[in-house]
């Protein structure tokens, strides 16, 4: 069985591929009601943790810990970083693996989907834009562990792009078609991709994102408006138990979400959280004002894309759960026009264009590309200065599925007995090559430059330093990056016939515990980025 796995910040979405369809998966909540998403929820009470329905039915629970949208958490995360919650740790990959696990068991009993016992799901998995190289591996590792067979790993705003050429294929506004700005705005985080496209081909011409946005900010921008609406002070509101801040951002996102372009007024029943408490009204215009920020934010990032570019695309294609949203089509409108195309599967595109992706019959073939420069320092001038070098540059196409990795090899005669390997990722860079934006530190490796110490496991306590031996050694980096944008590297002497090879993560990158919050909202400042 093929699936496609949009893995979102408040919602898992699935779609299966069946025979030139692709329907969604629904699943059985804990109440036996149906929905078509899986809540990524992570419940704890003492030892025990409960995932998914399970875990949202819990939510109310004083003696349980909930833990929501743990993707946003990626972002400064490695394969090391522990998660602390209630005061006890636990590996982030171990915490990701066991909710894939739970989503593969409702898959197999507790879903639509039909599957046959022991059967594979052949998976391919969606990811952020803007992801850096940790939350790919992370992402990945977590699903193969779970028993999910990985086909591979896909923007979601390009698997949007192949979920709207496959909903207008052979249809007038599907033609002549050559550029689509995807403009994906989900629950957690926002991003925007510019696809060149042709009938069966879709090339990545560049992706920007902002991973700190989404429509959950619109529910706490509305939740926090309820609580300023009866006087609610920021003291009372650190308080509140974690039973009503569910209660409370529950309402908020259901008014949110029944908003239409006609609606004037937002009632908010406070009643539903505090039974002494009563409804409060919100008027629209208000709200509006102060989600504008955000969306200009948006805007910002599409505008700053297109630029860079230098492309007017044939159409602008909205999808994610957070664009339902009648302010941002309408500002969205107000800057391209009639160009602005609506998903009908606001909250389901992503995980659709996945399933068509690893639908072989469908023949759909996606370019994907490089979203940010990753790179290694480098000494130069024999050690008198540092500069970036970057290995994989921004925009550089990830090679398709059955295609060799893509290389990329450094020669050089070293100054130094042991060199040390500082990698990163980052979104931008300066005109004289700095590192700049996003930046995202990955790797230390310490490597044997000298031969004398080629058989020491663990270099860390020995010093790096000038060594007369080292000029005479040749040696060869060679990198090699997958489809899906891992990275390992291969070093080698050649001089004296002795190599190591190192799967590049956040391994060795020494991380504080991350401490998710406690399910209560924080409202964000938009700032646009320089």
């Amino acid at each position: 069985m093929r699936i496609g796995v949009d893995f979102g910040t408040t919602r898992i979405v699935v779609a299966a591929v069946d025979r030139g369809n692709y329907p969604l998966v629904s699943f059985e909540t804990a109440d036996g009601a149906h929905t078509d998403w899986y809540p990524p929820l992570i419940a704890v009470s003492g030892n025990v943790r409960q995932f998914g329905w399970p875990a949202w039915s819990r939510q109310q629970d004083p003696e349980c810990t909930i833990i929501r949208s743990l993707k946003r958490y990626l972002e400064n995360a490695g394969p090391e970083t522990q998660v602390e919650i209630a005061g006890h740790k636990a590996p982030m990959l171990e915490l990701l693996t066991e909710l894939a696990a739970s989503l593969r068991l409702a898959l197999a009993e507790h879903s639509s989907l039909e599957l046959a016992a022991g059967e594979a799901l052949e998976t391919m998995l969606g990811v952020p834009a803007n992801a850096n190289g940790n939350q790919r591996f992370l992402t990945v590792e977590a699903f193969r562990r779970a028993g999910f067979e990985v086909l591979g790993l896909l923007n979601e705003p390009s698997a949007a792009s192949v979920e709207f050429a496959h909903a207008n294929k052979g249809k007038a506004g599907g033609r002549n078609l050559r550029s689509l700005l995807v403009y994906d705005l989900g629950g957690g985080t926002f991003d925007a991709s510019l696809v060149q496209t042709d009938e069966r081909t879709h090339s990545i011409i560049a992706s920007e994102g902002i991973p700190t946005l989404g429509g959950d900010d619109f529910d706490t921008l509305l939740a926090e408006m309820a609580l300023d609406a009866v006087g609610i002070s920021p003291l009372e509101r650190d308080r509140l138990p974690q039973a009503e801040w569910f209660r409370l951002h529950e309402e908020c996102r259901q008014k949110k979400e029944a908003l239409h372009p006609n609606t004037r007024r937002i009632v908010v029943d406070l009643a539903l959280v505090r039974p002494d408490w009563t409804a409060v009204t919100v008027p629209v215009d208000d709200f509006y004002e102060r989600c504008g920020p955000m969306v200009q934010e948006t805007l910002h990032a599409v505008q700053d894309l297109l630029t860079a570019h230098d492309v007017d695309p044939d159409a602008i294609y909205i999808t994610g759960g957070g664009s339902e949203l009648p302010l941002v089509p309408r500002l969205l409108r107000d800057v391209y026009g009639r160009r602005v195309r609506r998903s009908s599967y606001t909250h389901s595109a992503t995980a659709i264009g996945l399933a068509i992706q690893a639908d072989e019959q469908a023949g759909y073939v996606l370019r994907e590309t490089f979203t940010r420069f990753f790179g290694v320092w480098r000494e130069a001038d024999a050690g008198r200065t540092i500069t970036f070098d970057p290995l994989f540059a921004k925009g550089t196409p990830l090679p398709g599925p059955g295609e060799k990795p893509l290389r990329v090899s450094r020669r050089y005669r070293p100054v130094h007995n042991i060199g040390h390997f500082r990698y990163l990722e980052c979104s931008h860079r300066s005109d004289d090559g700095r590192p700049l934006g996003d930046i995202t530190l990955w790797d230390e490796i310490m490597y044997p430059f000298d031969p004398v110490l080629k058989d020491r496991k663990d270099l860390t306590s020995t010093e790096v330093r000038h060594c007369e031996r080292a000029p005479n050694q040749e040696i060869e980096e060679s990198y090699s990056c997958d489809a899906g944008g891992a990275v390992t590297v291969a070093i080698s002497n050649l001089s004296a016939r002795y190599r190591r090879e190192y799967r590049l993560g956040r391994w060795s990158v020494p991380t504080e515990p991350l401490v998710p919050g406690k399910g209560k909202p924080r409202a964000r400042k938009a700032a646009r980025k320089s």
